[in-house]
């Protein structure tokens, strides 16, 4: 078998493949990319067990179909420093002694049979499908993902949530310190309520993928996995089992107090002023008053404090409320409008952060949970 390829092709599509590979793997095929040749077509796959991901690149020369798997670390660093040029694959089908041929030399790698590889995942008939288009999808992974959980203990928290009505997909993380929803409308889905909650791991993958992708991406899910078909990228993904907490009752639907701010202005502000917070909580604490806000932050230990006044369009009574500096930077992080407004209620209750300027089709909305003063 032999076949000729782009390095640099190829070696681009094995760095975004190799991202779902654990570093240490229960089966030592799960070490290997999966290579399956057909025609002038070459399809890789990398998987860790649950999820799974396969692209294609295109190769000339092909003289026979065939499916083999090769060390994805050994392949990775073999090829990472060839620059652009064809280089060979020739490979003896009796032992997959694999030679790769490049301009100025040859590496030579052992392969080994692909049937003990994991197949992918089946779905059942009752499957649920529906279409997004890549750069909402990337809108709605890039602005839940900071947000996700990482306690064991809650394994529904540790994914992002998609909840789907007719005409409407909702996508949603939290820790329970800081939540984030974004609603996308005007979408054509299913007629019936359907949800599934996707693992950071594969959410992660879609985050890296998808800034290089454009047009449509069909999802499919049911209960035990979700497949994401991209232009380029196939992501299987086993699911996340449990019910997902009601996220919409946590929201405060009636915080009386408003205030509007410049997005950079703000977080320029809380990146000064929380260097000198207390390690141990990150606490900011706001003081506002009409046309004014007074940001502080310090440290009893260290004897350090910082403190810097904001003009505001803010016109309610006092009030003094804190948040975790590092929290709030995140939220605003998150966001891409270029002013914001906060929604706040008392000392003890949760602040919400929506962008000013929302996005055609879309609603971002963030919740941040106060620190106690």
């Amino acid at each position: 078998m032999k076949f000729h390829v782009s390095s640099t092709e190829l070696f681009a599509l094995l760095q975004t493949l190799s991202r779902v590979i654990n570093a240490k793997n229960s089966m030592s095929i799960l070490d290997c990319f999966l290579f399956e040749l057909e025609g002038q077509s070459l399809t890789v796959s990398a998987s860790d067990g649950e999820n799974r991901i396969v692209g294609k690149v295109e190769v000339a020369d092909a003289d026979k179909d065939i499916r083999f798997a090769i060390s994805a670390k050994m392949l990775l660093d073999a090829i990472k420093e060839i620059p652009e040029q064809p280089i060979a694959f020739q490979m003896d089908e009796e032992n997959y002694e694999t030679v790769i041929g490049y301009r100025n030399g040859s590496y030579k790698i052992l392969g080994q049979r692909a049937d003990d590889y994991p197949l992918p995942a089946v779905m059942n008939e009752d499957r649920v499908r529906l279409e997004m288009d890549a750069e909402k999808l990337q809108l709605g992974v890039n602005s839940t993902f900071f947000a996700v959980g990482s306690d064991e203990f809650r394994p529904v928290m540790t994914g992002i949530y998609f909840d789907i009505t007719p005409g409407t997909v909702v996508m949603v993380a939290s820790d329970g310190r800081k939540l984030s929803r974004t609603t996308f409308s005007g979408l054509c889905v299913q007629e019936q309520r359907a949800a599934f909650i996707l693992p950071s791991k594969p959410a992660g993958l879609l985050r890296n993928i998808l800034p290089k992708t454009q047009g449509p991406v069909q999802i499919e899910f049911d209960a035990r996995y979700a497949v994401f078909r991209l232009p380029s990228y196939r992501i299987e993904a086993r699911l996340l089992e449990g019910r997902y907490p009601n996220y919409n009752s946590v929201i405060p639907q009636d915080n009386p107090y408003h205030l509007t701010f410049d997005r950079q202005l703000l977080i320029s502000v809380l990146r000064r002023v929380s260097v000198f917070s207390d390690s141990s909580n990150n606490q900011v604490k706001l003081t506002i008053d009409p046309g004014r806000v007074l940001f502080t932050a310090q440290d009893i230990d260290f004897s350090t404090s910082a403190e810097e006044s904001v003009e505001s369009d803010y016109q309610g009574g006092h009030l003094e409320i804190a948040f975790n500096g590092n929290y709030f930077l995140e939220t605003l992080n998150n966001l891409s409008s270029q002013n914001v407004s906060i929604d706040l209620g008392d000392s003890s209750r949760a602040g919400v952060v929506q962008p000013v300027e929302q996005e055609e089709g879309s609603e971002q909305l963030m919740l941040l949970m106060p620190v106690l003063l």
